[in-house]
């Protein structure tokens, strides 16, 4: 298999995206649009178990110990 990085305007980006779609040789489409989504679920995450360590609901594991793990 082989893959392809395209740059394009925004402007051309949709219609781009809907031509690669209709495709039938082409398998999988990644766009940063899913990495940018990615992103943004873990950070949610992250502030989440932020939340639940100040309510006591969580215990963490201390700075030094981490840094001992690594």
């Amino acid at each position: 298999m082989r893959y392809v990085t395209v740059y394009t305007t925004d402007k051309e980006y949709s219609h781009f995206i809907e031509l690669a779609k209709n495709l039938h040789y082409v398998k999988k489409i990644e766009t940063d649009e899913e990495h940018n989504d990615t992103i943004l679920e873990n950070i949610k995450a992250g502030l989440k178990e932020v939340n639940l360590f100040k309510k006591g609901k969580l215990k963490t594991t201390s700075a030094k110990d981490f840094l001992n793990e690594l």
